[in-house]
């Protein structure tokens, strides 16, 4: 999953034979969407993007769409194509080795943009809460300690960065376990919608995990089951004509439950600014 060059090809083999694979492999694969033009215009303000592995294969619209949504605030997205996978999902299986080392070669893939740009943007709240952590995962090491807390400090989730936005659509609004115990950044993304007038329909229990948490829906697909039809439960009591989360995971687990849609956050801002 976190080499992008094995996953990704695997992935769209995944997609075209999904009409004929068993519905507990068909679930887990997202149809395909093309991603829409990233925006090529040079703005004076500018953000490094956490491109990531997973989530530029499975919904490659995702970044696409943060990308042309901060063009429109003035903001230029830049990538470091030498950056990889955060970390999270070999310090899920246990293998910090691994997960360090990740880091250690985004550190330096970012290094260089960072004079020139004044966040680095993850529009995936389980990399956010990973990269953030950055600095006390490689507190240890003194080459890279320093640098991994200036990473640390920059990062900031896409509703960090964004001010006010608009969104036609009512929303059922699922936010992840990341940004609500991890990250601590509860509240952001409901002001931008609400200020944008969207009504957002109810959820109960909006604390509780929708059962992805990183590779647990793989692990144990039957509690993993259980968690999303509770989620899907109360996200969709309120009828709502889509759902939106902030995490690709959480969106990818949630959309195998229902045929409500379910789409990132900044993709309903896209589509509203287009």
């Amino acid at each position: 999953m976190t080499r992008a060059a094995l996953f990704g090809p695997a992935y769209r083999l995944g997609q075209a034979l999904r009409p004929w694979l068993p519905r507990a492999v068909r679930t887990k694969l997202l149809a395909a969407r093309a991603p829409g033009e990233r925006p090529r215009a040079t703005r004076a303000r500018k953000m490094l993007l956490l491109e990531g592995c997973v989530q530029p294969s499975v919904a490659p619209g995702i970044n696409a769409a943060a990308a042309r949504v901060l063009d429109r605030l003035g903001v230029q997205l830049l990538s470091a194509p030498a950056a990889g996978c955060c970390g999270a999902v070999r310090f899920h299986l246990d293998d910090q080795r691994g997960a360090l080392a990740q880091m250690r070669r985004n550190i330096d893939a970012w290094w260089p943009y960072l004079d020139d740009c004044e966040a680095l943007v993850i529009t995936a709240s389980g990399c956010g809460v990973t990269v953030k952590d950055y600095g006390h995962l490689l507190a240890h090491d003194s080459a890279y300690a320093a640098k991994a807390a200036t990473v640390a400090a920059l990062a900031r989730d896409l509703a960090e960065v964004v001010d006010a936005l608009a969104a036609p659509l009512p929303v059922a609004l699922h936010i992840p376990c990341t940004p609500q115990h991890g990250q601590r950044i509860t509240g952001k993304i409901e002001p931008l919608l609400r200020q944008a007038g969207i009504t957002l329909t109810a959820c109960a229990d909006s604390h509780l995990c929708c059962g992805s948490a990183g590779t647990y829906s793989v692990l144990q697909p039957l509690l993993a089951g259980a968690l999303r039809e509770r989620k899907l439960a109360s996200l969709e009591a309120g009828a709502p004509a889509l759902i939106a989360s902030a995490n690709i995971g959480c969106i990818a687990h949630l959309q195998g439950g229902t045929a409500t849609p379910v789409r990132h956050w900044s993709e309903l801002l896209d589509d509203a600014l287009a």
